[in-house]
């Protein structure tokens, strides 16, 4: 869709020129993207600055390797299969549990090893990373959904993607999946996108499809009612990871454990857009304030408590949802 450059400035959004130019080419030094383009070294560089991940289990680095993967698994309750260099999601296999020579998908369906070693070969040959490039695969602990979070989505784990500028979180956003999104946190296929108050971590405003929505349409969740848990301490790993790496614009996707808690999932050094949709206002006001700031606080901990005051100013906030017509849950979570 086109859209006139006069309204993207009344509503302050942020387009993807000014993105790519302003921001990311600004800020982020091209030698650097490999620190998160490359899932394997971002983890190894979190585990360097104890920032909390999904444990590392194995890395298959050639063909011949594969062989040895059932004896490396077979101890595991779960596990998940990534292309390091992958995006999007592709390539990405989740196994729940296993049993005997079979393993379980969250969805029920069983795979053989003939069939992840395949995988496996396919993912070494680059079927699934940027520009085709020959990769490796990396296996690693299956997350527990936490069960504040299990109530929030349709299937699949609920992740929180948080924008962060110059070490200063920004915006924030929980993505949902729905039924029609198959169990995937994709917004582009049909998942539901909750922007969330930086100040508080609670819902305040979602869409679908790009239309204003109140409850998640499968579990009829109210989603303005969303609090998230430990938002303080999602907070302030999403802000470590700028000391982490060196980038200053970058989007961290996290995710909470039952167990251990809020982990980092992965990095993006070129974050969409879609987050000003979810959120129902733009980026530019905000960034443009950390942009004048005469200096970065040194502590991540100052940092997010600088972006939580400021951004609790009516000024960065949607406009209040006007009232509908129509049932609303009283489910509460968080």
């Amino acid at each position: 869709m086109w859209v006139k450059p006069s309204f993207l400035r009344h509503h302050g959004l942020l387009g993807m020129n000014r993105r790519n130019v302003q921001y990311i080419n600004a800020y982020n030094s091209r030698d650097l993207y490999p620190l998160v383009d490359d899932k394997l070294k971002t983890k190894l560089l979190a585990v360097e600055y104890d920032i909390a991940t999904p444990t590392l289990r194995q890395v298959v680095r050639a063909q011949h390797e594969i062989s040895h993967f059932r004896d490396r698994v077979k101890d595991l309750p779960g596990f998940a299969i990534k292309p390091s260099k992958g995006s999007g999601g592709k390539g990405i296999t989740v196994i729940e549990r296993q049993d005997g020579d079979s393993f379980f998908k969250p969805s029920g369906s069983a795979v053989s090893i003939d069939h992840l070693s395949r995988h496996l070969s396919n993912i070494l040959s680059g079927l699934y990373s940027l520009g085709g490039k020959t990769d490796v695969a990396i296996i690693e602990d299956l997350i527990v959904n936490d069960p504040d979070f299990a109530k929030l989505s349709h299937q699949g784990v609920p992740d929180i993607r948080i924008i962060v500028f110059r070490g200063y979180p920004v915006m924030a956003m929980l993505r949902l999946a729905t039924q029609a999104s198959d169990g995937k946190a994709n917004l582009h296929q049909g998942a539901i996108g909750v922007g969330l108050d930086l100040s508080t971590g609670q819902g305040l405003h979602a869409v679908q499809y790009s239309k204003r929505v109140r409850n998640h349409p499968d579990t009829g969740l109210a989603l303005l009612e969303i609090q998230i848990p430990d938002w303080f301490e999602m907070l302030r790993l999403a802000a470590r990871c700028y000391d982490m790496t060196g980038l200053g614009y970058i989007g961290a996707d996290l995710v909470v454990d039952k167990h251990r808690g809020p982990l980092l999932l992965e990095l993006n050094a070129r974050p969409g857009l879609a987050i000003q949709v979810a959120n129902g206002v733009g980026l530019r006001p905000r960034l443009e304030h950390i942009e004048k700031l005469p200096r970065v606080k040194e502590r991540a901990v100052d940092r997010v408590k600088y972006a939580m005051d400021v951004f609790s100013d009516p000024h960065y906030l949607p406009r209040p949802l006007a009232p509908v017509a129509g049932p609303t849950s009283t489910k509460r979570v968080g």
